[in-house]
């Protein structure tokens, strides 16, 4: 594998070889992880994440912005929640579901899952 091949985060590297995990890959476990918890009703974009998903953007997560530094995560997520619920208590489901799932699945530690609420729908 190319230098250029390899865009993402080195999780591993040994005499086998190594273990590349792209930020996408983290940011589409992040958002289903979101959408798992009771109270998220949808994902919101912003322009540039709906725009290119209509071109056929690959590896875009909808409404999820993720930065790895040094093997920590950052998650950045924009949420619409529904009417009825505890915004505050669903938050704090999703940041803990999302930090457990990516930590579980990618053995990478996340730091911060910061939510924008911008809607509250059905």
């Amino acid at each position: 594998m190319g230098k250029e091949e390899v865009a993402g985060y080195i999780i591993k590297k040994d005499n086998l070889g190594h273990v590349v995990i792209a930020e996408e890959v983290v940011a589409k476990i992040a958002g289903m992880a979101a959408l798992e918890v009771s109270g998220v009703s949808a994902m919101a974009g912003n322009a540039t994440t709906d725009v290119l998903a209509k071109l056929g953007g690959k590896g875009l997560a909808r409404g999820v912005e993720v930065e790895i530094i040094d093997g920590v995560v950052d998650v950045n997520l924009v949420l619409i929640l529904s009417y009825d619920c505890s915004i505050p208590k669903v938050c704090k489901q999703v940041q803990e579901k999302v930090k457990a799932s990516v930590e579980n699945m990618t053995g990478l530690e996340v730091a911060d899952v910061n939510i924008k609420v911008t809607g509250v729908g059905q």
